[in-house]
């Protein structure tokens, strides 16, 4: 494994047809460091991030997790991947303690099975209502039990696409909170894809604009806010983006 990384995604290409949804990305993320890789709608996030979790496979390019080739080898690679897409969803006649015991039993885990869920029942905070049906859970219940079922085996590279997606200020806040909380317990290392500058600033180390499937520019916030004479992230990735298609 490259010094310090667990993740090394080099030159990453994936077409449809004829669009270029990803043109040649590069990301490096380090050990217990949060990535954030920020786009508009359309720019390549989730494709990158789906490639990245082995989903699909890249057209070209090279990935590295935690020293495997995740092209050659994505079963090996996907033990240290833990996967939330934005578009999970719960079994609703299940309980939320279902659900661990559920995916604990699918996720191979240097810890036993009662280990794994015990930890994803603490990491939830959802205390008692993991007995209820997950029918009755409100949006950010349902939030935090998912990102629970991908942290509970601590995986080495959690990719997280959109986790407080549609979630109000206070179910977001318990969501942020688990993440930076699981970080520095675990010492893991994450890549999240977020519309909400906000969170952004607030989880991540470093930070990639992408738009048009290439990475414009990346470093922490304050360098992005210093490179682009922003007051703050939003308008950093505002003027980056604009800059681009003037060109």
């Amino acid at each position: 494994m490259d010094s310090g990384y667990i993740l090394i995604a080099e030159n990453l290409k994936k077409s449809y047809g004829v669009k270029k949804a990803v043109n040649g990305v590069t990301i490096r993320v380090g050990e217990g460091e949060i990535f954030g890789l920020i786009g508009p709608n359309g720019a390549g996030k989730t494709t990158t991030l789906r490639m990245i979790a082995t989903l699909i496979k890249p057209d070209d390019g090279k990935i590295l997790i935690h020293g495997v080739d995740a092209v050659k080898e994505p079963v090996k690679a996907r033990r240290f991947i833990g996967y939330l897409p934005e578009e999970a969803e719960v079994y609703p006649r299940l309980t939320g303690y279902e659900h661990l015991k559920f995916y604990a039993r699918l996720k191979p885990s240097s810890n036993s099975i009662d280990e794994v869920i015990e930890y994803g029942a603490k990491i939830s905070g959802l205390g008692k209502r993991l007995y209820d049906r997950a029918s009755e859970y409100s949006k950010g219940m349902k939030r935090r039990l998912l990102l629970a079922i991908a942290l509970m085996s601590k995986p080495k590279l959690a990719i997280l696409d959109e986790p407080t997606s549609g979630l109000d200020v206070y179910a977001s806040v318990n969501v942020r909170k688990m993440i930076k909380e699981y970080v520095k317990e675990t010492g893991a290392s994450i890549i999240l894809s977020s519309h909400n500058m906000l969170e952004v600033e607030y989880l991540c180390d470093r930070i990639a604009f992408i738009n048009k499937g290439v990475i414009i520019a990346e470093g922490s916030p304050e360098e992005l806010c210093n490179k682009y004479n922003a007051t703050n992230l939003e308008e950093a990735f505002v003027k980056a983006v604009r800059g681009q298609e003037a060109k």
